[in-house]
Formats: structure tokens, C-alpha cells, sequence
């Protein structure tokens, strides 16, 4: 029986080099932060113009429903731009 697997990279090196643990780990922490910022990035959309038929919603607080989607108005560098947010609450009146 063989099996075969993919651990990714594997290095192999003479015990006599000199080899900094730390610097490898640093590095591998950074790419990975990085590799996080570009996940979170890819989440939040950003849009310089809302598309046709949007509803503009005034409840529990300013923000447009554009067929499911959800924006609210952001100010950036004297430009509107609108940013997807999740469907808020509204409280449920007694």
C-alpha cells in the first residue's frame, strides 16, 4: 500500500549551515497576515456608484437597499462612496 500527501514546501539543509529559526517564522507570520488582509479586503465591498433601483431607507439609520444588498454613504477625500453592510435590526415596536 502507498499513499501519497502534500505537506507544501519541504528545505533540506546541512546541519553545519547556519539556520535563524526566528527569521523563518517571522516570515511565514507576515505572509500570513498579509494573506488575512487580502481575505478581509475581498469581503468588503466598496462602491463609487450604487447601481439602478436602489431604495433609499431611512431606519434605524440612513442606508439603501439595492435588491437584497445593503449600503450605507461614506464620505472619503470629499467623494460619496457606499459600503455593504449587513441587514440592520430594526427594532420591533410594542
Amino acid at each position: 500500500m502507498s499513499t501519497l500527501s502534500h505537506a507544501g514546501k519541504v528545505v533540506v539543509r546541512k546541519s553545519s549551515e547556519p539556520f535563524d529559526a526566528f527569521a523563518v517564522r517571522d516570515a511565514v507570520q507576515q505572509d500570513h497576515q498579509w494573506q488575512e488582509m487580502l481575505r478581509m479586503q475581498q469581503q468588503i465591498q466598496i462602491l463609487q456608484a450604487l447601481p439602478l433601483g436602489c431604495l433609499a431607507v431611512a431606519v434605524p439609520y440612513h442606508y439603501y437597499n439595492c435588491a437584497g444588498s445593503m449600503y450605507r454613504p461614506y464620505m472619503h477625500q470629499n467623494q460619496e462612496l457606499f459600503i455593504q453592510i449587513d441587514p440592520p435590526k430594526i427594532p420591533q415596536v410594542k
